[in-house]
Order: structure tokens, then C-alpha cells, then sequence
């Protein structure tokens, strides 16, 4: 069995497998190359290997999934500037990412903008107001981040 093969087939166990709630496994959309072994990458937490792949498929697929998962790479890496600016092209290519998003407003918490992140879960919330994996996400780092309000 090839090396590609075994990567892809951890890749689909780990997001198979997988109980944590994160919004990497937010289907792609239709016309988005195949992210799998990519998402098997950052589940496994190798943001290195994830971004070298995600990298060569920006040069062939401008898609805000792509730049949405480059974002969030960089940003596990602590490369705020960068994850920031992939995450705005994700937004350019469709406003309405749900993924693109969540991992913003998670940005702006681990940077401590929570009015900026607040921003982002208000459009979560127009987006998915049954709610959806994304705005439940952005709704936990935004309550862990926040001060405890004083009577």
C-alpha cells in the first residue's frame, strides 16, 4: 500500500472516529478539491504537512475552503497575521462561510477581540439561526474568553 493511500486511510478513520466537535469536518462544497487527506493532517495536529499540501492546492484551486483551512493552520502555528489574511480571502470568495467564520472569531478570541469575534457569531447566528456545529464552537471560545459578569 502506497504511502498517499495509508495517509488517506488515517485521514478518514481519524474524521470517522473522531468525538470532538470541530468544525474541520463542516462538509466541503461541491466544486472544493478533495480536502481529505488534508483534514486527516490537522486532525493528527501536523498544521506543517497540512499547509505544504493546502499551499500546492492554492496554486490550482482558488476556493474558500482551501484558504479557510490554510487559515486555520496557520493560526494552530500562532501565525495570527497571515491566518487572518487567508481567512478574509476565504470570506472574498463566499461571505457566507460558515468555517471561515467560526476560525475568524476564534482569532479574534485568542487574540483578545472579542467584539470583533462577537462580530463573526452575530453572522453565525443570521446564518444558522436553528443553530449549527460552527456558532455552537464560536459560542463555547467566546463564553471561556469573556470575563464573568459581576452583579
Amino acid at each position: 500500500m502506497s504511502v498517499a493511500k495509508v495517509v488517506r486511510a488515517f485521514g478518514i478513520v481519524a474524521m470517522l472516529t473522531s468525538t470532538a466537535a470541530l468544525a474541520v469536518d463542516t462538509p466541503q462544497s461541491k466544486d472544493a478539491p478533495d480536502l481529505t487527506a488534508v483534514r486527516g493532517k490537522i486532525k493528527g495536529k501536523d498544521f506543517a504537512g497540512a499547509l505544504a499540501d493546502l499551499n500546492k492546492l492554492a496554486d490550482t484551486h482558488q476556493h474558500a475552503d482551501v484558504y479557510n483551512l490554510i487559515g486555520f493552520s496557520l493560526r494552530k502555528t500562532g501565525d495570527y497575521a497571515r491566518a487572518l489574511t487567508f481567512y478574509r480571502k476565504a470570506l472574498d470568495f463566499d461571505a457566507n462561510h460558515k468555517g471561515a467564520h467560526e476560525y475568524l472569531g476564534e482569532l479574534y478570541v485568542e487574540t483578545g477581540q472579542l467584539p470583533k469575534a462577537r462580530e463573526h457569531l452575530a453572522i453565525l447566528v443570521k446564518l444558522c439561526p436553528q443553530g449549527c456545529e460552527e456558532r455552537e464552537d464560536l459560542e463555547k471560545a467566546i463564553a471561556a474568553a469573556a470575563p464573568p459578569k459581576t452583579n
